[in-house]
């Protein structure tokens, strides 16, 4: 499983590809399979988001899982304190982090 990650260009936040635009949260990343360079291509043209690379991931019974632990940290925050982590279901959680 291939997903794509980057920052959005506007805040610097990390951004996951949900199939049709970036999201804050890794667990709406989407599978892009063979498309994915076309994907990073569009989309760095269109300056919607800045150094966004392909990575691989694996779904787990809890959601899509990077399988680095770089982008793992990318996608959920530091690993030494649970409180400071993301929090996908908060709505408030973007404000917390940016």
């Amino acid at each position: 499983m291939k997903i794509l990650t980057g920052n959005d260009l506007k805040t610097g936040a990390v951004t996951w590809w949900d199939g049709s635009d970036w999201s804050l949260h890794v667990g709406e990343a989407v599978d892009v399979g063979e498309d994915g360079d076309a994907i990073l291509a569009r989309e760095e043209a269109a300056r919607r988001v800045n150094a966004a690379y392909a990575i691989d991931a694996e779904m787990t019974a809890s959601g899509v899982r990077p399988a680095h632990i770089k982008d793992r940290i990318r996608g959920l925050g530091p690993t030494v304190r649970p409180d400071l982590t993301l929090k996908p279901g908060d709505p408030n959680a973007v404000r917390e982090v940016i």
